[in-house]
């Protein structure tokens, strides 16, 4: 039936196991989880494209959860298909070590939705009413039809059901008082009411057209040139531009330095639909205004990418990346400290109902300042990552309201912990957590705050198609259909107090050892020989002797692999090695897969 023909008549129903809303990275990952699961499920998006943050936003240079030890889960399997699918690789950038066209990763969410006979997608839909009995949400109203399920995920950008459904929720800073959080501010001030929340950007992609001209970028109404001056002046403009290198001679425009991060008036965002049209409008011209300087100050051989995103002007994403939006009031909150090391650790402590992991520093962004933040970064692999953390499952349950849980940056977590929680791999493990726990809350008929948290522990950990780890360790890598790695989950979520602070586990034996050696390297290595340099215990570098091509060259040397960050550690000043690897010329750096020290 064509429902917009009938819309006039009769409003559509579908019912449904679950019914997930939004189609971005936790929305998307937690219907694709549901689904695999066996729950017949609806997903319901804004946008023609599914993944947020990954794809639609334009964010294909995702941060976080980059060890190969936290490649786990769907976010694994997202990153497993990125490998065999672009063309060129995945180490362009120096921002991360997987930028991709993010017309690719939309393929990939499509690809999987389509896979599953029991997921019904519908784009091009918000959410307009909430329906509940009680105090408990049955369904959601949209333009054309309506769902009705037993359990509803939040999967929006901005945490529209939890306005609609009036159920409690936080917006802006907490101050120091609430929880007791070393970088939250002791008093309300001019920062805290004008920018209640982060800045979003609009992502822009932009070509390099060789010897061709590009076609003249406009500047967009409001044109300031002096709000991006010195934008890349500590970094010149290559390496600038090399911050989000994409393949096919692209760049990803997502700068927080004078760059295209907008806070202007962000509270408009959840004062009115036309407020959010205004800062919308306004957000994207910023961007358009960002791009015509960068051409102005670089030169014509510098313009918008043709054909990436599917709307008419195809170099803007087809919306904001939001870093932060409404956040639940929830049965947790995750505050500051438990993203934190703990004392004299790598890690931070667990959380007993740990569904989720994360390991990226705690990044705020403000137009035109950073704010102070407790550190939480360590050095691995030759380079900097952030000290892993769980996400708790009562952090997705709503404290007073059955029904519905929360998938995306709306979970519940304090405004200066969400600098961490934000970043797309996270909210990835986020809405598998969630996916999973809906159709599991349907097969036991049960509500949400009382499915029992040790069988969700199970059932992410033993996932047939995507097994996710839930206790971060540094040198306990996923190896498929070796029991140690499910063993070792296992064993410390039932002796939380032995969770090692080193975050490396001890108790690894030697036949998985052996495997973490053995590992199949990832695509497109090249060998290496050279004098390996040691800066510092963390800091590595190589003078390559072969092959000759790159003779006389000193390189960066990073790893993702903890077998080869304990190898590093090994290496004597000037000795003779070889690595296996893949050079990085955005970031002057040389991925190391596997290492041999024996060379004489």
């Amino acid at each position: 039936m064509d429902v917009n023909r009938f819309v006039h008549q009769q409003v559509k129903h579908y019912t449904a196991d679950v019914l997930v809303v939004g189609g971005g990275t936790g929305g998307t990952a937690a219907a694709i989880q549901a689904a695999r699961r066996g729950a017949k499920t609806i997903l319901v998006s804004e946008f023609a494209w599914l993944g947020g943050m990954l794809t639609s936003a334009g964010v294909s240079a995702p941060d976080g959860n980059e060890l190969i030890a936290f490649q786990t889960g769907l976010w694994g399997a997202f990153l497993q298909q990125l490998r065999q699918r672009q063309p060129g690789g995945l180490d362009n950038s120096w921002v991360s070590f997987f930028s991709y066209d993010p017309r690719v990763g939309a393929e990939i969410f499509a690809d999987w939705v389509q896979e599953l006979s029991n997921l019904h997608w519908i784009s091009g839909q918000v959410p307009l009413e909430v329906l509940r009995q009680g105090d408990c949400i049955t369904g959601v109203r949209f333009a054309d039809f309506t769902v009705q399920a037993k359990v509803i995920l939040d999967g929006t950008e901005l945490g529209d059901l939890l306005a609609l459904a009036d159920i409690p929720y936080r917006w802006g800073w907490e101050l120091r008082s609430q929880w007791q959080e070393p970088s939250a501010p002791t008093t309300h001030n001019i920062v805290t009411e004008q920018y209640p929340v982060q800045s979003p950007t609009w992502v822009v992609i932009m070509q390099d057209f060789g010897d061709a001209v590009a076609p003249e970028i406009p500047a967009a109404p409001n044109y300031n040139p002096s709000l991006f001056a010195g934008a890349w002046e500590k970094y010149g403009p290559e390496k600038f531009l090399n911050y989000g290198r994409l393949p096919g001679d692209r760049f990803m425009i997502n700068w927080p330095i004078k760059g295209n991060d907008y806070g202007e008036g962000v509270g408009r965002l959840v004062e009115s639909e036309i407020a959010k049209a205004e800062f919308l409008q306004e957000c994207r011209w910023h961007s358009q205004n960002f791009a015509h300087f960068i051409q102005s100050q670089l030169g014509r051989r510098y313009g918008l990418a043709e054909v990436v995103f599917p709307w008419d002007e195809t170099a803007f994403a087809l919306h904001p990346y939001y870093r932060e939006s409404r956040r639940l009031v929830g049965l947790t909150t995750i505050r500051e400290q438990d993203i934190l090391p703990v004392a004299g650790g790598r890690v931070a402590s667990l959380f007993p109902d740990a569904v989720a992991i994360g390991n990226y520093a705690n990044d705020h962004h403000y137009p035109g300042f950073d704010l102070p933040l407790q550190p939480k970064s360590i050095r691995w692999g030759g380079r900097w990552t952030g000290t892993p953390f769980t996400i708790p499952y009562r952090a997705l349950v709503p404290a007073t309201t059955d029904g519905l849980l929360a998938c995306e940056k709306n979970i519940s977590v304090s405004h200066i912990a969400n600098g961490a929680t934000r970043l797309q791999p996270v909210v990835m493990g986020i809405g598998q957590a969630a996916g999973m726990a809906a159709a599991m809350c349907v097969e036991l008929g049960v509500q949400p705050r009382e499915l029992p948290v040790r069988a969700l522990q199970a059932a992410l950990l033993q996932d047939a198609q995507a097994p996710a780890a839930i206790i971060p360790l540094f040198n306990l890598n996923f190896q498929p259909n070796c029991p140690e790695w499910l063993y070792m989950q296992q064993n410390y979520l039932n002796s939380l107090q032995d969770y090692p602070s080193s975050g490396d586990c001890p108790k690894l034996s030697l036949k998985y050892n052996h495997l973490e050696s053995k590992q199949v390297l990832i695509l497109q290595c090249e060998c290496f020989t050279g004098i390996f340099q040691r800066l510092d215990q963390q800091e590595y570098r190589l003078k390559i002797t072969a092959p000759t091509a790159y003779q006389g060259q000193i390189w960066q040397l990073v790893t993702l692999r903890s077998p080869v960050d304990y190898q590093l550690q090994l290496v004597i000043d000037k000795q003779l090695v070889s690595v296996w690897g893949r050079l990085n010329q955005s970031g002057n750096w040389l991925l190391v897969d596997k290492i041999d020290i024996t060379s004489k």
